[in-house]
């Protein structure tokens, strides 16, 4: 099967201009392409994975990625897909995530001997003159057509700042200065860039004519990456120190049951003749499909010694063999112990697995947090630590305690 039915097969494909000639350069090996990421913090989170993912297919198919980083354009903030204007960041800020992106997409990308590029856009947008701007780029924009994006659309009502309106221009010009400057003749992106994706395409053609043939295609990146990567806790980030491997790991373990298949699909590198025979499983084949998920993603992100521990420590917990070292674990200081014992709503904020003690009790109260498989509905426990306690937040957050 070529490259490009296979991404059509895994359904990662959601839309394309240009179909045949995309198709025929992915499948020769002769697409240039990029995928940017702003740097708006210091780990990339699994709602990156799909474009790395997809990047690594498509390298490894003879094709050549470009990993835009985006340090000019994180200065002005995206608004798709957001309610409000994000935080503004910091130069130095964005200097310090930039280079944390770098070290986590090198795992993905090989980017020896050329086969690969690492760019910065601060590179050319921050010394772009602003009336030069408005002159050789902004005349290629309609205003109107501009507020039909739906990127737009959804900030109108709450606001949006005239920075943020730029951002369209400025993710244009990025693939105009790839294009012209590094060869690159195709952008790839989640389904909400469309409208910005095509407004590169658009300036491309308008600036060097008709002869300029730059091609975009859109991903269902977004619209499922937003779907993936969040939990009670907050994000699961592709750091380690930021989510372990054994929390990565379970994450994936306990996808719903409709959505396993579609992400072995999507983000794992099984071949799709596996994937087939998998189609049709139900009921318990589900959990093996689902630690199937697991450690093929942890294996990718954090290496295949990581993947087996958290594969080892999950089968202990589950299978009442015991509890692995590998689990999430927190000492509880010793001014918080009396008698050996700790107070429920302290070690559940400690822990992490709740931000307050008030929404500790709200927890406890509502029975929704077990000590060591003893479900706890007391606020005012004292648990026994021992040589160590497990507690479990509702069906999936477990954490180990030690003194």
């Amino acid at each position: 099967m070529k490259i490009y039915d296979e991404l059509v097969e895994r359904g990662l494909i959601a839309q394309v201009t240009d179909e045949k000639e995309i198709r025929e350069l992915i499948d020769n090996g002769k697409a240039v392409f990029y995928i940017g990421f702003d740097p708006t913090a210091d780990s990339l989170h699994v709602g990156h994975f799909m474009a790395l993912c997809l990047m690594k297919r498509l390298q490894m198919a003879g094709n050549k990625p470009i990993a835009l980083l985006g340090g000019g354009t994180g200065m002005i903030g995206d608004p798709s897909g957001k309610t409000d204007m994000r935080k503004m960041l910091t130069k130095e800020d964005i200097d310090h995530n930039i280079e944390c992106f770098k070290k986590q997409m090198s795992r993905f990308i090989d980017f020896s001997d050329g086969k690969a590029l690492m760019v910065n856009n601060a590179d050319w947008l921050l010394n772009l003159n602003y009336i030069d701007v408005l002159r050789e780029v902004g005349a290629c924009f309609s205003v109107n057509k501009m507020l039909t994006a739906e990127c737009y659309k959804q900030r109108m009502e709450r606001g949006l700042s005239f920075l943020e309106f730029n951002y369209m221009i400025m993710q244009s010009y990025d693939f105009y200065k790839l294009y012209t400057d590094y060869g690159c003749n195709m952008q790839f992106g989640g389904d909400d860039q469309w409208s910005n994706m095509l407004g590169g395409t658009e300036l491309i053609r308008k600036k060097l004519g008709k002869d300029a043939y730059a091609m975009t295609i859109t991903l269902l990146l977004n619209s499922e990456g937003k779907k993936m990567g969040k939990t009670e806790k907050g994000a699961v980030w592709l750091d380690a120190e930021k989510t372990s491997p054994y929390e990565f790991f379970q994450y994936w373990r306990n996808v719903a049951d409709a959505d396993v298949m579609k992400c072995i699909k999507m983000l794992t590198f099984l071949p799709l003749e596996q994937i087939r025979e998998m189609e049709g499983w139900e009921g318990a084949q589900l959990n093996k499909a689902k630690e199937i998920l697991a450690y093929e993603l942890t294996s990718l992100v954090h290496g295949k010694e990581e993947a087996e521990k958290a594969l080892e420590a999950a089968k202990q917990l589950f299978g009442g063999a015991g509890v692995s070292g590998d689990m999430p674990t927190t000492q509880i200081p010793a001014e918080m112990i009396v008698d050996g014992k700790v107070a429920l709503t302290d070690a559940l904020v400690i822990c992490k697995l709740c931000p307050s003690k008030r929404e500790a009790r709200t927890n406890i109260t509502g029975g929704g947090i077990s000590v060591n498989d003893e479900k706890i509905t007391d606020p005012g426990a004292m648990i026994e630590i021992g040589e160590f306690a497990i507690i479990k937040k509702g069906k999936k957050n477990y954490h180990k305690i030690t003194k």
